[in-house]
């Protein structure tokens, strides 16, 4: 186990599917790129919570501003500040000493994070298989990893830099100092310092298993922290690109990038194959610098085709706790996709990892709430280049807030894959 850069060892490979004549390793109909890890999911504790506000004496007052995590009273702050507007977000922290001391305070429990392996994961459940790329690898990953799933790794070494997971549903309440807080609403926090996402480097074997792919998630970008870098990785994206069937669907999911400016630079090194770009509520409120009320077509419509003037992507796809939509040329052939994204990130929502198929077909049958029903009739009753669908109403006692996204992406992947 180590923390460095070993770029120079040769990449470690799964290649589990074969042809049976050749033994050249089979393509995959969905390919998932392209960082991981390994999540610390600490369960809520409210007492635990409220006696580290008084120990490190946190009041009101700093709650107002963000700012660098560089020890453990700057993740209190950072958690409170959220709780406090019920929102959801990415932050990077220091060093990875510190969120391994701030979970061993919890209860926890260890997942495998990451876009590519949850939304895989997601696809197994009913019954697909995708390619992955992955960035870190050791025991714990190789664990967790589905067991169908072909793989290549950009980093032979093992290597361990968890990501801090903190979900609280609504209502979880912080009293402590002069500090009363009630969250508004339920939601999820990832905090990290993950050097093999920050580095990001890209294994060339993955092209060979894009030769027959409907489609290719591309995602983990957000977490590098240097221009330079990340303009190297995407000219090796493009490389790959190459061998990518020219009318597979190039899906992007946008993410709490370190720098906003590099979320320019991808799109615009993506420009010539960019099909999808995606992302959730909290995404949309910080490319807009603002939020806008999801029960309000005629206040998103104006900020997707801002959006759409500003992404060179042929089509938007915005996924949120009411509704998903579609937005752009080709947005209709996207109404299986997004049916079953919503319907994969609602089942997990109510029962967490261990969602089954059954309880998939169950929350297909379950009729979308009136307020998101009529959302998506005002939505198709303004625009015919946009495909909305509503989100069931579901209230679970304990919902699961973290994954939802890569959920989503696992459902719209299975439907491209059909």
């Amino acid at each position: 186990m180590h923390r460095g850069d070993e770029s120079c060892l040769p990449p470690e490979v799964r290649p589990l599917q074969h042809d049976g004549k050749s033994g050249f390793v089979l393509s995959q109909r969905i390919a998932l790129g392209f960082g991981n890890n390994v999540d610390l999911e600490i369960a809520w504790d409210a007492e635990t919570i409220n006696n580290l506000v008084a120990d490190y004496a946190i009041v009101a007052a700093d709650l107002a501003g963000e700012r660098a995590i560089t020890n453990e009273r700057e993740l209190l702050i950072s958690i409170l500040r959220f709780v406090q507007t019920g929102r959801g977000g990415e932050r990077f922290v220091a060093h990875s000493g510190l969120i391994e001391h701030f979970a061993s305070r919890f209860q926890r429990k260890i997942s495998l994070g990451g876009s590519p392996p949850r939304a895989a994961i997601a696809m197994g459940k009913l019954g697909h298989t995708a390619a992955l790329h992955l960035v870190s690898i050791n025991d714990e990953i190789r664990q967790l990893l589905p067991a169908a799933c072909p793989w290549v790794c950009s980093n032979r070494r093992d290597s361990h830099y968890p990501h801090l997971i903190v979900q609280y549903a609504r209502g979880a309440t912080i009293q402590a100092n002069d500090i009363h807080i009630v969250a508004p609403a339920a939601n999820r926090l990832i905090y990290h310092c993950n050097a093999d996402n920050i580095t990001m480097r890209l294994n060339a074997d993955f092209a060979d298993l894009l030769t027959n792919a409907r489609a290719l998630l591309v995602s983990g970008f957000n977490a590098m922290q240097s221009a330079d870098l990340l303009i190297a990785r995407l000219e090796n994206l493009s490389e790959m690109l190459q061998k990518l069937p020219a009318e597979a669907v190039l899906f992007c999911e946008d993410g709490g990038y370190f720098d906003a400016k590099f979320r320019r630079i991808l799109q615009t090194r993506l420009v010539s194959r960019l099909d999808v770009y995606s992302m959730n509520e909290d995404e949309l409120a910080e490319q807009l610098g603002a939020r806008i009320p999801l029960d309000d077509a005629q206040a998103i419509l104006p900020a997707l085709d801002w959006l759409q003037g500003r992404i060179p992507a042929k089509t938007l796809v915005l996924h949120t706790n009411r509704w998903a939509l579609a937005h752009g040329g080709g947005a209709k052939r996207y109404d299986s996709a997004l049916r079953a994204g919503v319907t994969v990130a609602t089942t997990r929502y109510c029962h967490g990892d261990d969602w089954t198929l059954v309880d998939y077909q169950a929350m297909q049958a379950r009729p979308p709430s009136p307020a998101n029903a009529h959302f998506a009739e005002a939505i198709h009753a303004s625009r015919d280049d946009t495909c909305c669908v509503p989100v069931a109403t579901v209230a679970p006692t304990y919902p699961t807030t973290i994954g939802l996204g890569d959920a989503f992406v696992g459902g719209f992947m299975t439907a491209l894959a059909d």
